[in-house]
């Protein structure tokens, strides 16, 4: 899988037909951070998460969950904007937190599970976006 690790650790395993992406950051092609805060800093992490799955033939629409931490719960709306743009109509399964000390001073860093394809197609959502879920 494709990628410069800030430690050791593997961009992504796969493991009983799942596939857990590692952290990624709004780092740039030169491993800097990308300015703007927020908002770029989501569609960089989520769009680096994404090459990694490209790296195994998937897509975010093989996304079944996402983990979002950012440094400031006040940076949520942004951050939610920007999901949307960059994730359009799929709604994985998602969490979202506050923490402190995020990878060379980032504002959000994203992790993702992705269901590997099979012949039996893809994963189903449970529930929706009006579910109290």
């Amino acid at each position: 899988m494709p990628g410069a690790n800030l430690g050791p650790y593997s961009d992504g395993i796969e493991a009983a037909g799942l596939i857990f992406l590692s952290g990624r950051v709004g780092l740039d092609d030169d491993g800097a951070l990308v300015r703007g805060g927020i908002g770029p800093q989501t569609k960089r992490a989520i769009r680096n998460a994404e090459a990694v799955l490209q790296s195994q033939g998937l897509s975010l629409a093989d996304v079944v969950k996402c983990t979002v931490y950012l440094a400031a719960m006040d940076d949520f709306a942004a951050m939610n904007a920007a999901y949307i743009e960059a994730f359009g109509d799929l709604r994985p399964a998602r969490t979202a937190l506050a923490a402190a000390g995020l990878p060379l001073g980032a504002v959000v860093e994203v992790d993702m599970i992705a269901c590997a394809r099979s012949e039996k197609g893809e994963a189903a959502s449970v529930g929706g976006p009006e579910s109290d879920g």
